[in-house]
């Protein structure tokens, strides 16, 4: 399959991807940025793609992550995950685990990690915009794996207390709390995601921190806008999110 070689922090990281298979888009990046890593973090992105997410987080703070594992189901993007670890000399922290988040418990055992970092399919089967490519329409659509499945999984390898990130459809925001917390998880922090200021006051994306087993207590933090107007440049803040390490 043809690949893009693409970058990020002005050409510090680069990201193999397919032409016209999956493509990361905008949601990543922010998921990363959300994401707060503490000391020795040993991190599960579930259902990486390509491996951005990973890339972003080793990027970022390689200095308080002890191991990443890049888990995905699907071959070809397996195996761009293995390039991009060796193409950005992370492979001695990011290692790649190819199967199926619905038999999680054949590939680690319960408890194992410290924070799982995951941008699930958002689109159940036969909704949304359906992509005629399988690359892209296993990783946007939930036709391999459910929310409740991923959960699931999230739930298993995650220790006492771990951190599940998460971004996901402002709208279906109930539905997520609910299967959150019959899951075993404790919503702490929200932040909404718009694409403007000014806009049609509705939030497009919610990014989302949960604790396993956490307790009562949420943090709401103020809105994240995407472009400073609209089909007008990145916001300040985003901006920030594709610097280069200083």
């Amino acid at each position: 399959m043809d690949r893009s070689e693409d970058t990020l922090f002005d050409g510090d990281l680069v990201c193999l991807q397919h032409l016209k298979g999956y493509r990361f888009s905008i949601d990543p990046v922010l998921l990363a940025h959300f994401v707060r890593l503490k000391k020795d973090e040993s991190v599960l992105d579930l259902g990486a793609g390509c491996g951005i997410i990973g890339l972003i987080l080793l990027y970022r703070a390689t200095h308080r992550i002890c191991k990443l594992t890049s888990f995905e189901l699907q071959p070809g993007l397996a195996g761009l995950c293995r390039e991009n670890a060796v193409l950005n000399s992370f492979q001695e922290k990011m290692c790649v685990t190819e199967g199926d988040l619905r038999g999680i418990t054949k590939f680690f055992p319960a408890g194992v990690f410290s924070t799982v970092v995951c941008n699930p399919p958002f689109f159940p089967t036969g909704s949304g915009r359906t992509s005629i490519n399988s690359e892209a329409l296993i990783a946007r659509h939930q036709v391999e794996c459910t929310l409740n499945e991923v959960l699931v999984a999230a739930a298993y390898v995650l220790k006492n207390k771990g951190r599940l990130y998460l971004i996901y459809p402002a709208e279906l925001l109930a539905v997520l709390v609910t299967s959150l917390s019959k899951c075993g998880f404790a919503v702490k922090c929200l932040r909404p995601v718009y694409s403007y200021p000014e806009g049609e006051g509705k939030a497009r994306l919610i990014l989302v921190e949960a604790i396993r087993n956490g307790n009562a207590g949420m943090e709401i933090r103020s809105p994240l806008y995407i472009y400073q107007l609209k089909d007008g440049p990145y916001s300040r803040e985003v901006e920030t999110f594709y610097r280069r390490n200083e």
